[in-house]
């Protein structure tokens, strides 16, 4: 029986589109440059980080991402970022007893600008916040420990094959691969993650009656 759920952040409840606009248009490049590049990296096994080295070589990305904080040009989000079953889903899964809760790879800030948006979800941790990120087994202990139930209870939801479903099923948590966003898509019917995925998902909406069952 599902008693809690665990949502992936990026992609998952927010678009990542601002995310690497905004990078885009700090280091003076069409925004297609960069989602391209992601694309490619990812797809290559390699972290996305690697997509804004290849158009800046060396570029330290920590202290560019304070710079553009220093220069009022940092992380943001409002409703718009927000995919549109969202509310709908977390509000549905409330009214029927399930715990929601957000955790992912995401930084501090991003996690006060999520809680700003006051979504009905139980608890937003970010990887920053917990100093251990995914795919770590580190990562979903804490899920685990913040979720307060057996890992056999906690569904977690997330459109990325190597960073949610298969280090959360290795943790022993039942997952649902969502097909959003480019990796949802790219790893959509892929037979390792049709395997390792309890369920496979196009809408947070389906949830409500996965843990009806």
């Amino acid at each position: 029986m599902i008693t809690t759920i665990v949502f992936d952040i990026g992609e998952t409840l927010i678009s990542d589109a601002r995310h690497w606009a905004g990078w885009a248009d700090w280091l003076g490049v069409p925004a297609h440059t960069v989602s391209a590049l992601v694309g490619a990296v990812v797809a290559d096994g390699r972290d996305d980080g690697d997509a804004l080295r290849l158009i800046t070589p060396g570029l330290d990305i920590p202290a560019a991402y304070a710079a553009r904080e220093a220069a009022g040009r940092g992380e943001y989000l409002d409703e718009t970022d927000l995919y549109p079953d969202v509310r709908p889903a977390l509000a549905r899964l409330r009214e029927h007893g399930i715990k929601v809760l957000a955790a992912g790879n995401q930084t501090a800030r991003m996690g006060e600008l999520l809680r700003g948006l006051d979504l009905p979800l139980d608890r937003i941790a970010t990887s920053a916040e917990w100093a251990v990120a995914k795919p770590s087994p580190g990562f979903f202990a804490k899920v685990t420990e913040t979720a307060a139930a057996e890992p056999g209870q906690i569904l977690y939801v997330g459109d990325h094959p190597y960073n949610d479903v298969f280090p959360a099923r290795q943790a022993g948590l039942r997952t649902a691969h969502l097909r959003r966003g480019p990796w949802g898509h790219l790893w959509a019917d892929d037979p390792e993650v049709s395997a390792a995925a309890d369920w496979r998902i196009a809408s947070l909406t389906e949830l409500v009656a996965i843990t009806a069952r």
